[in-house]
């Protein structure tokens, strides 16, 4: 584990919005440590480090408590809608070793073949995983793939160990021509149909009239 993901946790003992407040006002976060039975700890973390730790989905801690180190995951991160400040966090006690459910992002790579458009139908699948060997993302390639490509649940390729939890069958990737594209071909299409019945209305105005003509000669 990195050195970066080693976090002093302090036991708080005192509780309520008012004692939150002024822990986010000191620079750190409020937390809850729970899993395995054990008793729910309140602790405070650093603001700053939490911050750039949470951006990773489904982040693996080693926090240094005054009873020793514990392994936790961070299962929620709760925001201030309007200022997107962290409020709460939410910790699970795990152990080296057991299995977890977690859900992680999938990531799109490479371009498929021009004029298309790969989609996300799904952003994360569920996996179960060693604790400590939690993928950061599943990624999926892209690259050339033509409109109708479709990757499911099912075809993605796994770290070793992971187990798949979501339904094989369900639609991940798909790749496709926009609908916006379709609707301008489409137009493009009546249109020249159109000229062409016109052209061929004119053609045989035409035909007739010289036939007409003709026909008055005689």
């Amino acid at each position: 584990m990195s050195e970066d993901n080693k976090v002093h946790a302090e036991v708080r003992e005192s509780f309520g919005k008012g004692h939150a407040r002024r822990l986010r006002a000191a620079g750190k976060i409020p937390a809850v440590l729970y899993g395995h039975g054990t008793d729910p700890q309140h602790l405070a973390l650093p603001g700053h480090q939490m911050s750039l730790l949470v951006r990773r989905a489904n982040a693996l801690l080693e926090l240094d408590l005054a009873a020793g180190t514990q392994l936790a995951l961070v299962k929620d991160v709760q925001k201030d809608p309007v200022h997107q400040i962290i409020e709460h966090i939410d910790l699970l006690v795990v152990r080296r070793g057991e299995k977890i459910a977690v859900d992680v992002p999938v990531v799109i790579v490479g371009e498929p073949q021009s004029g298309t458009i790969a989609t996300l139908d799904s952003a994360t699948v569920s996996l179960e995983v060693e604790a400590t060997h939690i993928p950061e993302n599943i990624e999926v390639d892209v690259e050339e793939k033509e409109d109708g490509y479709r990757v499911t649940a099912g075809d993605l390729v796994l770290p070793r160990g992971a187990t798949l939890v979501t339904d094989p069958e369900a639609l991940i990737v798909a790749v496709a021509i926009p609908l916006a594209t379709l609707a301008a071909e489409e137009e493009i299409a009546e249109a020249d149909a159109a000229v062409a019945e016109e052209q061929a209305e004119e053609s045989a105005e035409e035909t007739e009239g010289g036939e007409s003509e003709a026909s008055d000669s005689e």
